[in-house]
């Protein structure tokens, strides 16, 4: 185990990693898991049930900042990793690091970290993907399992194939398949393309763009965020099979997402063995950031039947 600080009234940190005051209430630990070490956010009281969220591109665990004191207080241990490649979690060099299976088995090592036979994991954009596979892969090890806008991995795959509206729409996969060109797009003019990927219909303020941009100026933090894009192709072929999820599931969608169409939505509802769907008019792909209240009254309910 890492050797962690603790800073009176601010939150513990890893001696060897960059000297980093937090500016938030939270607690905050390196946690090693499947051969990396993860930067890891936890809220709530230690001994309440625990509810994993996984954030998605290009976001990192402040993607979730409006459900941890939510459900913190609603007596949860809330726990936000930053994934592999995000802000201050470890950055692999290797494409095939960014592998769906590793990505799922370092969520899998969080849970056995925490000692905990199982958790609720809920994921928005990869996040979702990799709660998809996690959920396939481990059933044993989920709970429950909340999705936001992202489809079933056989669902995407089929959709990248077949469907030439939705091929149209992820355009961006293809263009992060070149090498070097997407990190300077999207670092370009001070991170001027990341803000605008992440606005939809919720403007962030100006001190929420600053905490961004330092996650991004990270050393080696975009090419790794892009190389799970780089990754995308060989984990998709990885899902052909119509794998059913046991798990009982909960898919929230903003109907006016860009990027995922809504049509995708209820294939993938219907390759769960005990799923619900729930579809928001007025939300785009964003739909923690645009509709919190709701996203979390949602969850909430779902989690406590």
């Amino acid at each position: 185990m890492l050797a962690l600080l603790s800073i009176p009234g601010c939150a513990k940190i890893d001696v060897a990693q960059e000297w980093e005051v937090f500016e938030d209430a939270y607690e905050h630990q390196f946690i090693e898991t499947n051969g990396i070490r993860l930067h890891v956010v936890l809220a709530g009281p230690e001994d309440g049930e625990m509810v994993i969220f996984l954030h998605g591109f290009p976001e990192f665990w402040y993607g979730w900042r409006k459900q941890i004191d939510f459900f913190a207080d609603q007596g949860y241990r809330v726990v936000v990793p930053d994934q592999r490649g995000y802000n201050l979690s470890d950055k692999p060099k290797r494409v095939r690091d960014y592998d769906i299976t590793h990505l799922s088995w370092d969520i899998v090592g969080l849970v056995d970290h925490f000692e905990k036979e199982n958790v609720i994991l809920v994921g928005h954009d990869w996040g979702a993907a990799v709660a998809w596979w996690t959920a396939i892969q481990h059933e044993d090890r989920i709970k429950k399992l909340g999705i936001l806008n992202v489809p079933h991995p056989t669902v995407m795959g089929e959709n990248l194939k077949n469907n030439w509206t939705q091929i149209k729409r992820s355009w961006y996969i293809y263009f992060f398949q070149l090498p070097w060109i997407p990190e300077k797009f999207m670092s370009g003019d001070d991170f001027e393309t990341a803000v605008k990927s992440i606005s939809g219909k919720y403007v962030l303020t100006d001190a929420e763009k600053e905490k961004y941009k330092k996650a991004w100026g990270r050393n080696g933090a975009m090419k790794s965020m892009i190389h799970w894009y780089r990754s995308a192709f060989r984990s998709l072929r990885k899902a052909k099979k119509k794998a059913i999820v046991t798990v009982p599931t909960l898919m929230l969608w903003g109907k006016l997402d860009t990027a995922l169409g809504s049509e995708m939505a209820q294939p993938s509802i219907e390759l769960c063995s005990e799923g619900r769907l729930i579809f928001f008019e007025e939300a785009t792909h964003w739909i923690q950031h645009e509709k919190p209240d709701d996203v979390n009254r949602h969850l909430l309910e779902f989690f406590r039947e």
